[in-house]
């Protein structure tokens, strides 16, 4: 699993991944439509882009939708979870958040339910 998503030394100091998106990578669940879970190099490519285009966020990146650029991501400097539009100018890319993890999964289900 540690391969499919970001390293413990990839991943900034002091974060971690919450339970439920380790268990959706341990269970393969990567495509819950619209919104893919991102792993591998797909996963460490868009990050990398994500960095430099937003330089001054610290977020790390977990999930896409597949049919526009939203992208969901951890945002530690808020501890939430941050839709960020990709490829907005900076300073228009926050698009809405989520509390935590959970949340986003349960609203994830629903968009799965409604696509």
């Amino acid at each position: 699993m540690s391969e499919l998503l970001f390293t413990a030394e990839e991943l900034p100091e002091g974060f971690s991944y919450p339970r439920g998106l380790l268990r959706l990578v341990e269970l393969e669940l990567f495509e819950l439509e619209p919104w893919w879970i991102l792993t591998g190099d797909h996963l460490r490519d868009l990050q990398n882009g994500i960095r430099k285009r937003y330089p001054t966020r610290h977020l790390v990146l977990f999930a896409k939708r597949q049919d526009n650029d939203d992208c969901f991501c951890f945002d530690l400097d808020t501890r939430k979870v941050g839709l960020v539009h990709d490829w907005a100018a900076p300073g228009w890319e926050a698009r809405g958040e989520f509390p935590d993890f959970n949340s986003w999964l349960h609203a994830a289900v629903d968009d799965l339910i409604e696509f």
